[in-house]
């Protein structure tokens, strides 16, 4: 028999109101991110609602390009009954840094691409073992 307490969300009515899949949200459980209240006499999870707010969170927070570790150490913060919107403008202030080196190689890739097709010919003779010569420094 399924003895739900009226306060509890069951998994699946988690997943129907974050929009999380169960597998999810186990996971997310699995690294602490989230906690079941208890168990139903069936060994059904019951959470509490504030679960929705946490999940609100680590979605929102993924969005942004936190990984699960970085959101996990944020919820530890919260979790000690501090706000944690230090920590995560620190965070958010690193993302920002590693953005910026990424467009930077990103742009240097470009014009090394557009440099490679400007100058492209069509090849009818090439070295064995050279799969492209046009991209490929010749051996000797």
């Amino acid at each position: 028999m399924l003895t739900q307490n009226k306060n509890l969300l069951l998994i699946g009515q988690l997943t129907q109101l974050s929009g999380i899949p169960i597998r999810t949200i186990r996971y997310y459980e699995s690294l602490d991110l989230i906690k079941s209240s208890k168990r139903t006499e069936g060994g059904f999870r019951q959470f509490s609602s504030d679960v929705l707010a946490r999940l609100s969170f680590i979605k929102r927070a993924q969005s942004l390009g936190l990984s699960l570790q970085e959101i996990g150490d944020i919820l530890k913060v919260y979790d000690q009954g501090n706000l944690p919107c230090d920590e995560l403008q620190e965070m958010l202030q690193a993302k920002v840094v590693e953005i910026d080196r990424q467009i930077e190689q990103l742009l240097t890739l470009k014009t090394e691409l557009k440099g490679l097709l400007s100058g492209w010919n069509s090849v009818s003779s090439w070295q064995e073992n050279t799969i492209c010569p046009i991209i490929q420094p010749s051996s000797n």
